[in-house]
């Protein structure tokens, strides 16, 4: 491997990980903490273990018009069209089973960007659901095998114990590994 490895940090538990990246929970509060920190390379080619699935989201500051300063993120289109052809061909390069969704930024309308973003740049909690939907639908549609959609990966501790919690009834239990209740219920139709 080239320079050091990249951290990986791992959240392993039980219904407490489950949740933590639910609701501002505490796993997507060091997800986005750490977001861009990360070490020499962020995909290096001889890496042991390479991802299943990269989204690669780009364009949203590099799009802004140039400032007549000179300074800023606007990245002229050519400039933008080849780092992204970049981008795309080393992840595409690492493993024959590395998948890749390239999005981009929709065409300018003023309605939806007041709408579904916060600042004119990055997207509100409507913006962001609406992501995460176009994403969920390539991933179902995707003939990947094995399939990167969430409903067709098998749940870890599936199984029902004795040592689950105990259910209401007193001699039944109930397992947590499939619960849904704190999550906005359209998810399970995607």
């Amino acid at each position: 491997m080239v320079g050091p490895a990249r951290p990986q940090f791992v959240l392993f538990g039980s219904s407490i990980v489950q949740l933590s990246f639910s609701h501002g929970g505490w796993g997507a509060i060091l997800s986005n903490l750490y977001a861009r920190k990360v070490l020499d390379q962020v995909f290096p080619k001889d890496a042991a273990v390479q991802p299943s699935l990269v989204i690669v989201y780009f364009g949203g500051n590099d799009s802004m018009g140039p400032h007549p300063s000179g300074l800023g993120p606007h990245v002229p289109l050519s400039e933008f069209i080849e780092n992204m052809r970049k981008i795309a061909s080393h992840i595409q390069s690492l493993s024959d089973s590395t998948r890749i969704i390239v999005l981009s930024c929709p065409p300018v309308n003023e309605a939806t960007i007041i709408a579904n973003k916060r600042d004119g740049i990055h997207l509100s909690a409507e913006g962001s659901k609406i992501v995460a939907e176009e994403i969920l639908k390539v991933l179902r549609e995707a003939d990947w095998k094995p399939s990167l959609h969430w409903k067709s990966m098998p749940t870890e501790f599936a199984e029902d114990s004795p040592s689950d919690l105990v259910a209401a009834d007193g001699k039944t239990t109930l397992n947590p590994s499939e619960w849904t209740f704190y999550r906005d219920s359209h998810w399970n139709s995607l």
